[in-house]
């Protein structure tokens, strides 16, 4: 078992388990349901097939120790009809056209060489601002049928607000939607992916100020009157804990403010949640109803296992409520997890009566960002640092026989389906978009980037545990796999990538991987091509 240093580590992505009383016995029938098939697909398989056990086929994810040599497949029919299969990006990593719009704490952040691996900047990226028809026939040769993007706060509002309209940047946008509609692709449109106008970070210091709440209702109405006519999937915020902890307490994205932790990471969190209940009551009392649209948030969670069930599962329940319920509490039931104000006292922001009934069912559906889980046990001495992490007090671990990616991200599929689990239990079984899915591979280069055998395990077994999720019960309407091609990948640079396109970052050229051309059929078999193994088990620990 190797243990995590969290508050130092790069990573942004977290997770944690459920004590749900009711959870444990839709898991044994699935398990009874489960083992009664692979009983019926054994006895197939040893009378017709010799399967010789594959370790990076069968067991790429290194979650199950096996015995045998004899395995079965079986096709994995479980996503409804009208599932939707998509692809995300987001402006700030793929747009570039830095001269054509305001600027952004990214571009500020990437001033200092020191905050990036290898000192780039997203000034260009993958130059999508003037590839965007290309980009589209990518889309269209996938089979897309959605496209998550985000819109550019500063290419619509070169300052932040409405004294300064950028109709070039209107234009764009326009254009983009046109095209994927007549392509066929239902465009997903998120308001923010972390690129906020620098004019208002130098005016007000952006998340920290309340008047942020305003400025951003302002710039959404905008959006919603260019372009609610023709979009009908909305995104308010992508990620709210990484902008919160990332961004002021890790200090590791923009705008690398860390000065009280303790304080400003929640008072943060707390106008996040805020802008986003003021820009659902916008659209749902002005635009709603004539543009016929849905409105919601994407959150970032990881599963928390505990790493001894007798005496971790609190510090499990704690880590996943610090990082998902911190935010998604407030939606779904008004308020913050007890957990939360019990811990912070005072620190911790409070709603007035009004902001509860604004933030109360302020989401149409429920949008998960979901890459890893990790293991999660009780600290075994207090740490001398304050802040986020300081505030969680839980030790962060992960088992020796899960792979990592070129993140350092523990690759866990069968947590996806148990974070499922835990969030349709906790919050009464929500409409489930996963807005946001994919792995960053290790590519040396062009030949072993496009042939992304890991990339395409990956997407294969985190289906199969969403799908093993839908068959339990779970309402999950939705996929897109992050991301639609390498672009700039924040902290990170252009060193990590976590696309289904490879891009030529010298000549922009663009090339689909086998992930690609896996997920192609994928979409065209509605999941039905994706089979799941059956294997005889010695340890599921």
């Amino acid at each position: 078992m190797k243990k995590c240093s969290i508050p130092n580590e790069r990573s942004h992505l977290l997770s944690s388990p459920s004590v749900n009383r009711r959870q444990p016995t839709r898991r044994r029938r699935f398990w009874r349901e489960l083992y009664s098939k692979y009983i019926v697909a054994f006895a197939v398989a040893t009378l017709v097939v010799n399967c010789e056990y594959k370790t990076l086929e069968q067991d790429p994810l290194g979650q199950r120790k096996f015995f045998g040599r004899r395995a079965e497949q079986e096709a994995f029919h479980s996503f409804p009809e009208d599932f939707i299969w998509g692809s995300g990006t987001s402006s700030h990593q793929i747009e570039g056209a830095a001269d054509k719009r305001g600027e952004s704490i990214w571009d500020v952040f990437c001033l200092d060489e020191k905050n990036i691996l290898d000192g780039s900047s997203g000034l260009i990226a993958c130059d999508h601002y003037h590839t965007m028809e290309q980009d589209v026939k990518l889309m269209m040769d996938m089979g897309l049928q959605a496209y998550r993007f985000s819109i550019s706060w500063p290419r619509m509002l070169p300052k932040g607000t409405m004294k300064l309209i950028n109709l070039e940047g209107i234009d764009f946008y326009n254009r983009l939607i046109d095209a994927l509609l007549d392509a066929g692709i239902e465009p997903y449109v998120t308001l923010y992916h972390w690129d906020l106008p620098q004019a208002l970070q130098n005016e007000y210091e952006g998340w920290q100020s309340r008047h942020i709440i305003d400025d951003f209702g302002n710039y959404a109405r905008l959006c919603f009157e260019h372009f609610g006519d023709r979009v009908k999937h909305w995104i308010t915020i992508n990620d709210s804990w990484s902008v919160a902890v990332a961004g002021y307490n890790n200090h590791v994205m923009a705008p690398g403010h860390w000065k009280n932790p303790d304080t400003e990471t929640y008072l943060v969190a707390h106008h996040l949640l805020l802008a986003h209940a003021n820009t659902v009551h916008i659209y749902r009392n002005d635009f709603q109803l004539k543009q016929d649209g849905m409105i919601g948030i994407a959150n970032n969670g990881d599963y928390r296992y505990p790493l001894n069930e007798e005496t971790d599962t609190e510090a499990a329940q704690r880590a996943m409520v610090f990082q998902l319920g911190w935010f998604a509490d407030p939606i779904w039931f008004g308020d913050y997890p007890k957990e939360m104000k019990e811990r912070l006292g005072s620190r911790l922001p409070r709603f007035t009566r009004r902001e509860r009934s604004l933030l109360k069912g302020s989401s149409d559906f429920f949008g998960l960002n979901h890459h890893s889980s990790l293991l999660a046990s009780e600290p075994v001495t207090v740490p001398e640092y304050k802040g986020y992490w300081a505030d969680i007090s839980v030790e962060f671990s992960t088992r020796d026989r899960w792979r990592r990616d070129a993140m350092g991200w523990s690759i866990v599929p069968d947590g996806c389906r148990e974070l499922l689990l835990w969030i349709s239990e906790r919050y009464n079984d929500p409409m489930i978009v996963i807005t946001g899915n994919g792995v960053a591979s290790a590519e040396i280069d062009e030949e072993t980037a496009i042939d992304d055998v890991s990339r395409r395990l990956y997407l294969k077994h985190y289906l199969v545990a969403i799908a093993e999720a839908i068959e339990i019960g779970v309402n999950v309407q939705g996929y897109f796999v992050w991301s639609l091609m390498d672009s700039f990948e924040w902290q990170f640079g252009y060193q990590r990538r976590v696309g289904l396109h490879y891009v030529d970052f010298e000549t922009l050229e663009r090339t689909p991987k086998d992930s690609a051309l896996w997920y192609r059929q994928v979409i065209k078999a509605n999941g039905g091509n994706i089979h799941r193994y059956y294997y005889a088990t010695l340890s599921q620990d």
